[in-house]
């Protein structure tokens, strides 16, 4: 993989914070170009705030800039007129794959997979991919980078401060289990 692979991240991946935050952290690196959509960040935070009510706009307004701006290039716009050819088992899920395809994306990194099956993807040469596998994937191109993304995560994360076995408990709440399973290898290290 080079630069020039590229990612779209579905709004399912972006939702939960600790999983958000560490593709960010991948995201910085030089291993990929991350991407997503104004409708992409729309679905992650209307769904965050009907269920947190602890959240407001304002907080999530501030996280997406923050997003925007620390990932060169990652909004993707002027996909919205690809939105009605696309065929998929979940229509609302079309943006996904428009953005996708208007950035040249090759994946697609998502929990829901079956709303992105292969034979429909494969006509705009896209796949979908669960995120623990993209990151054990990141890890076998270079275990460093993603090394160095975890260990920046787990700092990030002080209040309070995480054992590394608090780490990897909820690495693994963020489904992550093959993940958890080779960063194990590096635990000194995180």
């Amino acid at each position: 993989m080079s630069s020039t692979y590229t990612v779209v991240y579905d709004a399912c991946v972006m939702y939960p914070a600790p999983l958000r935050s560490l593709l960010m952290y991948l995201a910085l690196s030089d291993l990929f170009n991350a991407r997503w959509s104004h409708d992409i960040h729309e679905e992650w935070m209307r769904n965050l705030l009907a269920v947190r009510s602890d959240l407001n706009r304002e907080k999530l307004e501030r996280v997406r800039l923050l997003m925007d701006s620390h990932v060169s290039e990652a909004l993707v716009t002027g996909y919205e007129s690809l939105i009605p050819m696309i065929a998929l088992p979940d229509q609302n899920d079309r943006h996904v794959v428009a953005a996708a395809v208007q950035t040249n994306a090759d994946v697609i990194v998502t929990f829901n997979l079956k709303d992105f099956p292969n034979e429909a993807l494969q006509k705009y040469n896209l796949s979908a991919i669960h995120p623990d596998d993209f990151i054990v994937y990141l890890m076998n191109l270079d275990a460093s980078v993603v090394i160095e993304a975890t260990r920046r995560h787990r700092a990030e994360l002080k209040n309070p401060p995480l054992s590394i076995n608090e780490y990897f408990d909820c690495l693994l709440k963020q489904r992550l289990p093959k993940t958890v399973l080779r960063l194990r290898q590096f635990e000194w290290l995180i």
